[in-house]
């Protein structure tokens, strides 16, 4: 019998619950910061992306003061996150941005718009990708928009929630529309996948015969056969 993704989603969805859930969702409300460190996050490690964002803030108290700066300065400041070149002019052209549109720092307004709205905004934000959009809205204001970043593609293409060679756009939406608009749900399945793809699922060597999703998956069926 062939397993539809809402079948496949169904199924491995208690797997992932009991190995590495339930996870719950707390929303933090501060959708700047949320933005900047997820643009800080792109290819580095939680670790550095923690660093660098405390030793942005610790040199620059204010969005304001990020925005003041030289360019070189804020380079300096979020070195320990990598690619520093080019996430310094990112965010700052970002938080100009935001102030110009809205007068202030701050993205609360969209909290009250439909969730494609506000993703819409965001995206029209110069160097605000789906990713980041997704966190914002996810991980700041609860909403239901689940953030596709390298794992949850690739786990997401195996097991056969997606088909192969989706792009990020295609993701999203395909993800989004599999889990529906429970924002606890999203949550929790957008960390317990980043949990298997990081300990089990990986690029190079995926796990396959500890794979505790494998009946159910599309890439480890094939491999067995």
């Amino acid at each position: 019998m062939t397993l539809t993704p809402a079948d496949r989603l169904n199924a491995i969805e208690p797997i992932l619950d009991e190995v590495y859930g339930p996870r719950q969702l707390n929303p933090d409300r501060d959708p700047v910061s949320t933005l900047v460190s997820t643009i800080l996050s792109q290819n580095t490690s939680d670790t550095n992306t923690a660093r660098s964002f405390r030793s942005l803030r610790n040199r620059f108290p204010t969005w304001n003061d990020v925005v003041g700066a030289n360019p070189e300065d804020v380079i300096d400041a979020i070195r320990s996150g990598g690619l520093a070149n080019r996430k310094g002019p990112r965010i700052q052209a970002a938080l100009e941005e935001i102030e110009d549109r809205y007068g202030t720092f701050t993205l609360d307004n969209l909290a009250t718009m439909p969730i494609d709205a506000a993703r819409a905004e965001l995206v029209s934000i110069d160097g605000v990708g789906p990713k980041t959009a997704a966190c914002v809205l996810l991980f700041s204001m609860g909403l239901p928009a689940m953030p596709v970043d390298t794992h949850v593609h690739r786990v997401a293409t195996r097991v056969g929630l997606i088909e192969p060679g989706a792009t990020a756009n295609a993701a999203h939406a395909k993800l989004e529309s599999l889990i529906g608009d429970n924002a606890d749900r999203v949550y929790r399945l957008h960390v317990e996948i980043i949990a298997h793809g990081r300990a089990v699922c990986q690029a190079r060597r995926p796990r396959c015969e500890i794979c505790p999703l494998r009946s159910h998956c599309e890439y480890a069926t094939s491999r067995e056969n």
